[in-house]
């Protein structure tokens, strides 16, 4: 029997998508993730993944540029590192250099496509694919 498509795998032509959500603490290593369907929006998911997080700054990309975030993150006494929409009619400042250091969380998604049972996603349902990549996050932390 073929196990059905969970909400965390979107279809699209190409079959079945998921979106891995993270946060990563300073030195690359993550902390918190989520699944989603592939064509579901990013900043809806950026709650849960900092909420009881201790963070002095929050780095995401333009996906993530949203103000109900900012003033989230602002209202945990952290700093906004988000780059600005390019369809936002009001700019927010943002720091270069700062963000130049949110190439570790690029490194962190890369180093977990290492894994091939994360990159090709082999797992047919979210919670079995859910399960691998813990287990890749904990390797991880381990090396």
């Amino acid at each position: 029997m073929k196990p059905e498509p969970t909400p965390s795998a979107g279809r699209h032509r190409g079959g079945l998508s998921t979106k891995i959500h993270m946060a990563v603490r300073g030195l690359g290593c993550p902390v918190r993730f989520t699944l989603t369907a592939g064509q579901k929006g990013d900043a809806p998911q950026a709650d849960a993944l900092i909420e009881g997080v201790p963070a002095d700054i929050v780095m995401a990309d333009t996906a993530y540029d949203s103000d109900r975030l900012r003033d989230a993150i602002a209202d945990k006494g952290a700093v906004a590192v988000i780059p600005n929409n390019p369809s936002r009619a009001r700019k927010y400042p943002l720091d270069k250099d700062l963000y130049a250091q949110r190439h570790l969380i690029e490194c962190c998604f890369s180093k977990l496509k290492h894994f091939r049972r994360v990159e090709t996603r082999f797992e047919k349902t979210a919670q079995n694919y859910l399960a691998v990549v813990t287990i890749a996050a904990i390797v991880l932390w381990i090396r």
